[in-house]
């Protein structure tokens, strides 16, 4: 016998007892399509560094420059988004469908106002930020390039990453798993004849013409925001015209709510300040490696890739230990939201334990994947066996801090953050980067996610991430 997250709900909100084979299953459901929608964004990352990085390690080079300056801009985007998802996970677990249809009206609007401003942001500093980040000036032309198109495509990306994260929490993983296969799908045909030039290709032993625009870089960009604008309208679409708590054609109000505007502060702005500490420092980072050469640049951008096959598993675990937190909480149950966070974060051990050994093994594979430049591989698989053993503790501090963001406790997930990247790693990396290169770097990078991990399963611990709540 199978159960719903809605009667689960529904069992948890009547003070029920419920089975632990239950619990299971519900992690089990949200979790296995949440790490395919991971597979498939990691596979998009794979798909524009794979196609780049046969271009040569300047393009390859070119992108990794600004990756870092993508992830700040996205996590702060991705904190606040994220903080209308907790809020219509605790909305449901407390069965208060209105409020949370309400919810979902305004983070209509407000990722209007948003995803618009911070597109515009990104394509007016696309211009200067390689310069800003050190990058030599044969990669500044695709740089800025790449990331001006990618910004572009910002409001579309934070409408999918939204009302994915809002099926999620109604219980419904596999509808965003599978607009993330069908975006990814997308990226594969679009790169495929933008990157490339027109070109003769052997095809069931007859030789053709295949159309390409050519454009390198960018065109890898513009196939990524492509896919990403068709997969966006897609996630909205779907919310708004299916049936569920959340149709948009049952009763609600698209006003603005002081509730919701006290939520947004109280959960989305340490979410955003989170994002924005992790990434910022990502940034800095990217200055200390790309002082160490195009080779190390090149490595670094192909290795944090590759790494991604590790935590996409983390993350997606992460996701149902958000939803499913939430919605105990909701339902006053703190019982229920301490079992699901702990059996979430040992899966999220467990299983990144397991891909950080397959990553130290075949770590050499796995960079030849995105290139064939010698060096490049040689230097990457030996920074990606050194970040393997840091995997199982990472997975902790991910799924950890979904759970505790589920119950509200995102400033707890701010500090810990804040001082782990700052105070550990990128302290640790400035000081080792003059002597060991890009190997100081990832040294740093391994010892600071194994303190990390350590200071949330602390945190989670103590209890009191529950004293939080979400709700205004």
């Amino acid at each position: 016998m199978s159960i719903s997250l809605e009667q689960l709900s529904a069992q948890m909100r009547r003070g029920e007892q419920v089975p632990l084979r239950y619990t299971i299953q519900m992690v089990l459901t949200l979790s296995i399509p949440s790490i395919l929608q991971q597979i498939v964004v990691t596979a998009m990352e794979y798909i524009d560094a794979a196609m780049v990085g046969h271009i040569g390690a300047s393009a390859t080079a070119s992108i990794g420059i600004v990756s870092s300056s993508t992830w700040l801009l996205h996590g702060m985007l991705a904190g606040l988004y994220m903080s209308f998802s907790i809020q219509v996970a605790q909305y449901l677990g407390a069965d208060r469908q209105k409020d949370a249809r309400g919810v979902l009206r305004q983070s209509i609007l407000f990722n209007a106002v948003i995803g618009c401003a911070a597109a515009l942001f990104g394509i007016g500093i696309s211009r200067f930020l390689p310069g800003w980040l050190g990058a030599e000036q044969s990669l500044r032309a695709d740089a800025s390039a790449y990331f001006a198109i990618w910004s572009a495509s910002l409001p579309f990306a934070m409408a999918m990453g939204t009302y994915s994260s809002m099926l999620r929490s109604c219980g419904d993983a596999l509808t965003p798993g599978l607009i993330s296969v069908l975006t990814c799908v997308l990226d594969v045909i679009f790169n495929f004849f933008l990157i490339n030039p027109t070109r003769e290709m052997q095809l069931f032993g007859q030789t053709v013409t295949v159309w390409g625009a050519g454009l390198g870089v960018p065109g890898a960009a513009l196939g990524t925001a492509l896919a990403t604008v068709i997969s966006g309208a897609l996630a909205l679409a779907i919310l708004l015209l299916r049936d569920g708590p959340l149709c948009i054609r049952k009763p609600g109000s698209w006003r603005i709510t002081k509730a919701c505007l006290q939520n947004l502060w109280k959960v989305g702005a340490p979410l955003a300040a989170e994002r924005a500490a992790l990434s910022s420092a990502q940034v800095l980072l990217i200055r200390v490696v790309s002082a160490l050469g195009t080779t190390a640049v090149a490595a670094n951008s192909l290795s944090v890739s590759a790494e991604s096959l590790c935590y996409m598993a983390g993350y997606g675990i992460q996701d149902a230990a958000l939803a499913l937190v939430g919605q105990a909480v909701g339902a006053n149950r703190r019982d229920m939201a301490k079992r699901f966070a702990w059996l979430c974060t040992a899966m999220g051990v467990g299983i990144m334990a397991l891909t950080g050994a397959g990553m130290f093994f075949f770590a050499p594979q796995l960079m030849g994947i995105f290139t064939a430049d010698a060096a490049v591989i040689a230097l990457g698989a030996r920074v990606l066996r050194i970040e393997a053993l840091a995997e199982p503790m990472f997975g902790a501090s991910i799924v950890a801090s979904g759970a505790m963001q589920g119950a509200g406790d995102s400033t707890g997930c701010f500090v810990l953050n804040l001082v782990s990247m700052w105070g550990i790693r990128l302290t640790l990396a400035t000081l080792l980067a003059p002597k060991f290169g890009l190997v100081g770097v990832w040294f740093a990078m391994s010892f600071e996610l194994t303190m990390r991990g350590v200071l949330f399963l602390i945190r989670m611990a103590r209890g009191k991430w529950l004293e939080k709540g979400a709700l205004a």
